[in-house]
Parts: structure tokens; sequence; C-alpha cells
């Protein structure tokens, strides 16, 4: 019986064209800098999501791959919906990906603290293993076009 290959790892990943701006000692994604503010970076960027640690919760994992009992594995939006949504079901499973500082890492779904929200971090483009910014804010008019995962978590703020 063959093997199944192993999938390269597929983070998820949110475009974002805007502003990383540092704003009452917290940094923030705006779609323009607000006056009182100071810009960290600009352009295009990636938004990916790391899944909080048990116990841990300054530590995440950017999931690029899922294992899941007899070899199935998962990349991309179906590992990220398995995770989120029925990961419950299969607290062996593996989480391969990269940590919030860009190390490699892998986990089992049980070692994740899934009722936490997600860490935004925010990469220089796709092929970045290290984010350049971690925000909690979003400064954006409510009908800018973001990426709903995105809206949903960080705190919304319509300056």
């Amino acid at each position: 019986m063959a093997r199944p290959t192993i999938p390269e790892r597929q983070p998820i990943g949110d475009g974002f064209a805007g502003f990383v701006v540092s704003i009452e000692g917290t940094q923030a994604l705006a779609a323009a800098p607000p006056p009182d503010c100071t810009v960290l970076a600009s352009g295009a960027f990636v938004i990916r999501y790391g899944l909080r640690l048990l116990g841990k919760p300054h530590l995440s994992i950017v999931p690029g791959l899922v294992a899941i009992d007899y070899g199935t594995m998962l990349t991309g939006e179906d590992a990220w919906a398995f995770i989120t949504q029925s990961s419950n079901r299969y607290p062996r499973a593996e989480v391969f990906g990269w940590r919030e500082d860009g190390r490699e890492d892998m986990l089992t779904v049980k070692l994740l603290d899934l009722a936490l929200p997600p860490q935004v971090l925010v990469y220089a483009d796709a092929a970045s293993r290290t984010p350049i910014a971690a925000p909690t804010r979003l400064i954006a008019p409510e009908d800018a076009p973001l990426a709903p995962r995105l809206r949903q978590n960080l705190m919304q703020d319509s300056r």
C-alpha cells in the first residue's frame, strides 16, 4: 500500500493593504493612519492567525498542516475549518506550523486553547514566516473591504 504524500504547508492568509500603526501603546491595522499614531509599516500585507496555546495565551501557532488519525492531512481553509469547528473529536491530531516568533513547531490539538480568539499576525508577504506585527485593533470604516475573519478577530475602531 502506497504511503500518502505529505502536502506542503499552506497557512490561511487574508490580504490587507494599509498601515500598521502604534497608537495608545498598542499595535493596530489602519486603512489610513490617524493623526495621533506612529506608522510602523505600510503597504500590502498578509494577515495570518495564530491559535493560542492552552495556559500560555501569549504563545500561538499558525497552522500550515494538520495530520489527523489514519493519515488524513489537511492544509489551508480545510485545516482551519477542521481545527476551529470539529477538532474536539480528534484531540491527538497534530498541527504543524510556525509560532508567533517564526519558529517551526508541532502541537497536538488538545494543547490549543480554542476558546480564545486567534492572535492576528501581520506578515510582509506570503513567503514570510516571521510576523512584523501583532495588532489588537482595527482602524477602518465599517464599509471598508476587509476579510470577515480579520474584522471578527480585531477590536473595531472606526475613527
